[in-house]
């Protein structure tokens, strides 16, 4: 969407939060491990992040299974919650940008019919919170207060700026 070519990888990173860690300073370090994983001593650009939904100080990651699914979309319905990304820029195997993003969004009554049925799908097993704002789960989806490229999981506005500050260009028209 921004007009960027890139590769895609998915390095073997523990996602898992630390005690007492905060669910920013989680998503930054894991979004940080992510992108040293991936980047090494060549000019490669690499950007990586973690999403993470919170609510009542939660944290919900991806479900286990399709039970799990359900359980977090119906503690979801009919009220908002916040999703968080945090992203890095690793350039010559350091990070030289990164940083935090946070978006509300609110969910409007889920069935427990209607949570089973999109559970069933499988989209939401592999997804914080165990919806997709770009696929069916956008159904669910009241409103978004911030970026919604975020709750998507990258959030563009700011990624995109520290990649121009790095002097990264674009290969093609953004869409």
């Amino acid at each position: 969407m921004a007009g960027f070519s890139f590769d895609q990888a998915a390095p073997d990173v523990d996602e898992d939060p630390l005690p007492g860690e905060a669910p920013e300073d989680m998503v930054l370090r894991v979004a940080t491990a992510k992108a040293l994983a991936v980047a090494g001593a060549a000019e490669t650009v690499v950007v990586a992040a973690d999403t993470t939904v919170v609510v009542d100080g939660d944290l919900l990651g991806k479900p286990a299974d399709a039970a799990a699914a359900v359980a977090m979309l119906l503690r979801l319905s009919g009220r908002a919650h916040r999703v968080l990304t945090g992203w890095a820029v690793a350039v010559e195997g350091s990070v030289r940008r990164s940083g935090v993003e946070g978006s509300t969004v609110s969910i409007r009554p889920i069935t427990e019919d209607e949570a089973r049925r999109y559970a069933a799908s499988g989209e939401p097993l592999d997804k914080a919170g165990a919806y997709a704002l770009q696929g069916e789960g956008r159904r669910f989806v009241e409103g978004v207060e911030g970026s919604k490229s975020n709750v998507i999981g990258l959030p563009l506005g700011p990624v995109v700026a520290a990649l121009a500050s790095l002097g990264v260009t674009r290969s093609a028209s953004p869409a």
